[in-house]
């Protein structure tokens, strides 16, 4: 394919046809609309199904169906839409149903702005579910990274069974720019571990039956052996229980699959300047202003390196640790009010942490950047209260942090191609 002016949710489609996508549900919702368009076009003529369904409810529920049956599936929405998805998300996660789900934010809360952008749903997309069990939480920064990253979310989803979200955003999805996706290393395809009869059961399919750090083989329901699924409390072999030993087992397994995985899970991208002693963190689409705040202050004799984080959730502690240990102070740029600055904090309480968070539907400037970074006085704060006193000081916060617990790449080598892989 030669070099393509498209955007971002064009991109999520396409990088899902290249992961082998053959099923998408959903309901339009700006600014997700044009990934629906996107695959009816796209997948009829492969073979595949594109559904609208009645509402996000029902779409989910289709997802959620097909997928059991042995499809790769894909659904989009926005805000609104992730709340509707919720419960459905919840069972996806406790009976292990793999998926990937691409939320293109836009400013909340509610119904809030359809056409202004904001990274408004990082802490819904990981605490929506009941039980709070990990997800997996992948943030592109363009329409490069749509493309790439919806193939390491099939990837990861396929490989844990289990639900993947792409965090998206208005401004990155409806944005057109030139990419040329013949410049991708993608990763190779992965297909969910299918179950071999064995002499262990006696060649019985066990539906939960797997290692403790591990996800179940998998059988599709509607084929020649029968196949339990429930969304209630369940032991290995699918039957609701209320044994509190088997019930432990698999809450620690749900959790262990997901947290045993981080180094596999774990993308990024970074830029390290000689002789900075300042680390700037971001992810999605403010990444780009904080790249270009950077490039302007190395013009003038003041390197600041950066990073920006594919991977949001697990949280990439390894790789935090790391990329931070060799410099002074760390700034947190964020397009909402501060949804990821916690763990930032927990990973790293021996650094000194200057935070900007912006959530007005409009995207963050490196100017702006430019002058949280040179103004580390102005923005200083500490102590506990340094969170609630920061709408009141242009919402800025520059604070000492203390607490606590990833290594992957996805880097530009400056001649257009991205790589994206495990730190393995």
């Amino acid at each position: 394919m030669a070099l393509s002016f498209m955007e971002g949710n064009e991109a999520v489609a396409r990088g899902a046809m290249a992961a082998g996508c053959n099923f998408f549900a959903g309901y339009p919702i700006t600014p997700a609309t044009t990934i629906f368009a996107n695959m009816l076009t796209m997948l009829p003529p492969k073979g595949g199904v594109c559904i609208q369904g009645e509402d996000e409810i029902a779409s989910m529920g289709y997802c959620i169906g097909a997928s059991m049956a042995g499809k790769k599936v894909l659904t989009a929405t926005s805000g609104p839409g992730i709340s509707l998805y919720s419960e459905q998300i919840s069972f996806a996660i406790g009976s292990e149903i793999p998926m990937v789900i691409v939320d293109v934010q836009r400013l909340g809360p509610s119904t809030g702005s359809a056409t202004r952008g904001a990274d408004s749903d990082i802490q819904f997309l990981r605490w929506g579910n009941t039980g709070g069990i990990p997800v997996v939480v992948l943030a592109p920064k363009d329409a490069l990274d749509c493309y790439l990253l919806t193939v390491h979310a099939f990837n990861f989803a396929e490989m844990l069974r289990c639900p993947v979200f792409i965090a998206s955003n208005k401004e990155i999805g409806m944005t057109r720019e030139s990419v040329d996706l013949d410049s991708l290393v993608l990763p190779p395809i992965v297909d969910r571990k299918q179950f071999q009869a064995n002499n262990i059961n006696n060649g019985k399919y066990i539906p939960f039956e797997a290692e403790p750090s591990a996800a179940p083989d998998f059988l599709p329901i509607g084929g020649k052996t029968l196949v339990r699924q429930t969304s209630s409390t369940h032991g290995p072999d699918g039957y609701i229980t209320i044994d509190p030993n088997l019930i432990e087992e698999n809450q620690e397994r749900l959790r262990n699959k997901i947290f045993s995985a981080e180094e596999e899970l774990t993308l990024y991208e970074e830029n390290h300047r000689e002789g900075a002693d300042t680390l700037l963190i971001s992810y999605g689409v403010t990444s780009r202003a904080a790249e270009d705040a950077c490039a302007m202050l190395q013009k003038t004799g003041k390197p600041v390196s950066t990073l920006t984080l594919k991977t949001l959730w697990p949280v990439p502690k390894k790789l935090i640790r790391a990329k931070a240990a060799p410099y002074k102070r760390i700034v947190v740029i964020e397009m909402n009010l501060g949804q990821y600055i916690d763990n930032i904090e927990r990973v790293l309480p021996e650094k000194k942490i200057s935070f900007y968070g912006q959530m007005d539907g409009v995207l963050i400037k490196p100017s702006k950047i430019i002058e949280v970074i040179e103004n580390e006085k102005k923005y200083e704060l500490h102590g506990e209260t340094s969170r609630d006193q920061s709408a009141h000081n242009n919402r800025n916060i520059d604070y000492e942090i203390n607490s606590h617990a990833h290594d992957s790449v996805c880097k530009n080598d400056g001649e257009n191609t991205r790589k994206c892989h495990g730190g393995n």
